[in-house]
């Protein structure tokens, strides 16, 4: 329970003269002048004005701007999108929150065929269920609404105009500050309890994670041009200690991380799937394992929900829907694990990948390029993903941390209809950095391979097909670099015979991967003309721009695979399936079918892992007969196209890349 506002504090900043309610007031006064100069001005040319815009609203709203930047740094890295909404209805800097605006009715990248189970021992699981709508929001997506009210500001001031969020987010934080009975004090330490209300959880364990976070920013300190050209910096102080006692006062409710298996860094709840029989022999959402004692973990799965946060949990719950291990929350990180790591999640379209991965789901769109993730929600997966990775010997690299876009098709039939996501607005460099892997250059220039690494922001590749099919998408900062049949971007893109048989070919749609790679991903180098670099993908020598001054891939080593000598070509599968001698009584084997591509001589690609033939047998509710078949068979995983692929070890030789 909270104290009384006239009760006597022990700390230096409590001891300071508490400022009245009246400061909100007098102040919202104030706020028309921050977003009063006009557009062609000289003040909102500056690229400092964004800073001017927090310490103009600090002194104002009485809150010291070394909070408000943390804040807003984890909030949107003090982007301001150009007034578009995040995934989760959130705007500006501050990130203030209308979801009756948040975006609806963007394709589903869902909408394909893909059997997320993808086990053909097992009719193809395409269940009907739906994302539902929101009945009633929540206070965390309605903060713009407040914001407005506290300010005498019109919300699209608030949405569009920086400065005017800013202030909003400041209006925020005083009134959190003054609803706990706290002063209004120029010492940060005394604002932890308002930090923590301004996630807009609802529990006190994700409040305390979010006010720890920006915390952490305002100890290490940051600084960046943002995306409007704006120079943000926050200097560090590193010895700040917070009043962390004023959570308890804040009268959240508690949630119990038991059962759940997350780091203690983050806010994790169990909000169980359901494993359950149904009907004649139909049982979900998931099956039941003993990894890693039975089979190993080698991947973790990135997916974006293509749904908001409290319908998509409505669907895990469903014992005829699919299943995944966790989702993670936009607004503040908060983590919902449904199935425990040692059992298996139907999810990623490839019963070998789900057998041997753990699959996490991003609350997000993928087609819509404006609707931007949280800087919390980057950290809270980082942080899941980095523990995952050490619990279980994943290595931090893209053979290993997969998007649900990289999962190839198991059989040819099945290559149109696998899933996209999280498609080319996930920014993996920043990912990665978040996981203490950033993507760099490995090799001199000589090397054979490269890494693929676009500047994110600056890398803005047109796409189709975000609202309306073959209408333009909003342009915007991209992971993705676009491949070309020769060096020229009037030539054209590379064919996917997996994706269309007949040859016709790729496009520039949102959804379309046939003709495009990924930061972080590794290839093997084919050429190179000036400013264009060719390297092998999905059986052709493909082209993409290069330029020494803005590059998109940086060199690196590796170890290659190519047909041994006198094969001319050899088959691509997508899992790594025993051969049929492996096979014990009882278990029906599976056939080992090759994908439509083929692997040339002359040709090089980079390699993942060397594995056995593997095979998890679980088609029944009674767990008895399960099995886990291993073979002699060997593979190695490749990044043959956007989506990685398997061959045999038999079939191949392994070389340097710098050979």
């Amino acid at each position: 329970m909270r104290g009384p506002a006239t009760d006597p504090r022990t700390t230096a900043g409590h001891r300071r003269a508490r400022r009245t309610a009246g400061t909100l007031a007098s102040a919202a006064l104030l706020l028309p002048l921050l977003g009063a100069a006009p557009s062609g001005s000289t003040a909102q040319a500056s690229s400092a004005q964004l800073q001017s815009a927090f310490a103009g609203a600090a002194a104002t709203y009485h809150v010291p701007q070394s909070v408000l930047l943390a804040v807003s740094y984890l909030q949107s890295r003090w982007d301001a999108h150009g007034g578009a909404p995040s995934v989760s209805g959130g705007y500006g800097p501050m990130h203030l929150t209308d979801a009756r605006t948040a975006i609806a009715g963007a394709p589903h990248h869902s909408e394909g065929t893909e059997d997320a189970r993808g086990d053909s021992s097992r009719a193809a699981l395409h269940p009907d269920t739906k994302v539902p709508e929101n009945s009633e929001l929540p206070a965390r997506l309605k903060t713009l609404t407040k914001a407005a009210e506290l300010t005498g500001l019109p919300a699209e001031q608030l949405r569009t105009d920086p400065a005017a969020n800013v202030a909003g987010g400041a209006a925020l934080l005083a009134a959190a500050q003054q609803d706990l009975g706290e002063p209004l004090s120029n010492d940060a330490a005394d604002w932890y309890g308002a930090v923590a209300r301004f996630s807009g959880a609802d529990d006190s364990a994700t409040a305390a994670t979010y006010a720890n976070d920006v915390y952490e920013v305002i100890r290490g300190g940051e600084q960046r041009t943002t995306d409007a050209g704006q120079q943000v910096a926050l200097a560090a102080q590193p010895g700040l200690g917070p009043d962390k006692d004023q959570l308890r006062r804040a009268g959240l409710r508690t949630v119990s991380a038991a059962g759940t298996e997350c780091p203690a860094t983050v806010s994790c709840e169990w909000i169980p799937a359901p494993y359950e029989e149904f009907g004649e022999g139909d049982y979900g959402n998931h099956d039941l394992g003993d990894r890693p004692a039975s089979q190993s973990i080698k991947y973790i799965v990135i997916h974006d929900t293509e749904g908001t946060w409290d319908g998509v949990l409505k669907m895990v719950q469903d014992p005829t829907y699919v299943s995944w291990n966790y989702t993670l929350r936009s607004t503040d990180g908060h983590i919902a694990q449904h199935v425990k790591a040692k059992d298996v999640a139907w999810h990623a379209g490839n019963w070998y990948v789900n057998a041997k991965s753990v699959g996490l789901e991003h609350e997000g769109f993928l087609a819509s390029p404006e609707a931007w993730y949280t800087e919390e929600m980057y950290r809270s997966s980082a942080r899941l993903v980095a523990y995952l990775a050490k619990k279980y010997g994943i290595p931090l690299d893209r053979q290993h941390i997969l998007g649900h876009d990289n999962v190839p098709g198991t059989t040819t039939s099945t290559i149109p209809g696998m899933h996209t996501d999280p498609g080319p607005y996930w920014d993996w460099q920043h990912y990665f950095t978040l996981l203490g892997h950033p993507f760099r250059s490995t090799a001199k220039a000589v090397g054979g391979l490269v890494t693929v690494l676009p500047d994110f922001t600056a890398n803005r590749p047109a796409y189709t097909g975000c609202v309306t099919s073959g209408e333009p998408c909003a342009v915007h900062g991209s992971s993705e670099v676009r491949l070309y049949s020769a060096a020229s971007e009037t030539s054209p893109l590379i064919k996917d015979i997996g994706l269309r048989p007949g040859g016709a070919d790729s496009t520039i749609d949102v959804n379309d991967i046939g003709s495009r790679v990924s930061t972080g991903q590794r290839y093997a180098v084919a050429g190179r003309d000036g400013d264009w670099t060719a390297i092998w993908y999905l059986g052709q020598k493909a082209w993409f721009k290069n330029p020494q001054k803005q590059p998109t891939a940086v060199n690196a080593s590796g170890l290659v695979v190519t047909p041994r000598t006198g094969l001319a070509e050899i088959p691509v599968y997508g899992r790594a399936y025993p051969e049929k001698e492996a096979y014990p009584t009882g278990v029906p084997v599976q056939t080992v079918s090759p994908l439509p591509y083929k692997l040339l001589t002359g040709q090089e690609y980079a390699v993942g892992d060397k594995v056995p033939g593997e095979y998890y047998y679980a088609p029944t509710f009674d767990t008895a007969p399960h099995k886990v078949v291993i073979g002699k068979d060997m593979y190695y995983e490749i990044q043959f196209g956007h989506r990685v692929a398997f061959v045999r070890a038999a079939d191949v030789r392994v070389l340097s890349s710098a050979s």
